[in-house]
């Protein structure tokens, strides 16, 4: 019975320790908001009405994975993963912004110069996950998944919008999280296969498309405008 409770405690500490750490890091981290939207010559809304039927859920057959209405791009959450492409055109250099809404422990991402026929070992993701007041790590929102840390989690509370703009020109990727930036990276250094990846960074494509991840949890982008550079 005693060893029974000191697990009880044990757990209940654990869960303490965590709840604590991720309150912490919240007080630490910057304090950011979305980024305005970006308008004028180049900028291309991918959530238009316009160019709204170029996205397909690229996984399987699978329909109802996602809809776009009034520019908001809605995952509803299935149970298995899916990748959806705005198959139109590829992206190289290019500047993106894009604001998401997600709950608490829900998971998704941005994929960026990626090939619709294996995203995950073919694309690079930042990851967008509801990890509010946690510390920044390789899985956490605004990392380069698997790969780099952001600089700080700068996700704001559940439900709340949050932006980022991606910039990716050459090798030079740089990430700006609600503001700041949290990534900066020149991936023709990565020459060996780190992560998930079974090939270097530097040896994937310099084009692919864009990609938004169903995760199996509920997920809003909106405002998602990309220019070439």
């Amino acid at each position: 019975m005693m060893r029974k409770i000191s697990r009880l405690y044990l757990a209940a500490g654990c869960v303490m320790l965590c709840m604590a750490a991720c309150t912490q890091e919240a007080w630490r981290a910057p304090q950011g908001q979305p980024t305005p939207v970006p308008s004028g010559e180049g900028w291309i809304d991918l959530f238009s009405a316009e160019n709204a039927p170029y996205w397909k859920n690229v996984t399987d057959e699978r329909e109802n994975v996602f809809k776009i209405e009034d520019g908001l791009f809605q995952v509803p959450g299935q149970e298995s993963t899916r990748y959806i492409a705005w198959q139109k055109e590829a992206f190289g250099n290019f500047e993106l912004h894009i604001e998401f809404r997600i709950q608490e422990d829900a998971n998704s991402g941005v994929f960026v110069r990626t090939d619709p026929a294996d995203p995950v070992q073919r694309g690079m993701e930042v990851q967008v996950f509801g990890d509010y007041g946690c510390a920044p790590t390789i899985h956490g929102s605004g990392a380069l998944y698997d790969i780099a840390s952001p600089m700080f989690n700068m996700a704001l509370p559940a439900g709340q919008w949050n932006s980022y703009d991606i910039r990716f020109e050459g090798s030079k990727l740089d990430v700006v999280y609600n503001g700041w930036k949290v990534l900066s990276l020149d991936v023709s250094l990565m020459t060996m296969p780190i992560g998930k990846f079974d090939t270097p960074l530097a040896l994937l494509p310099g084009e692919g498309h864009i990609i938004l991840q169903d995760h199996g949890d509920e997920v809003t982008f909106r405002n998602l405008r990309i220019r070439r550079i």
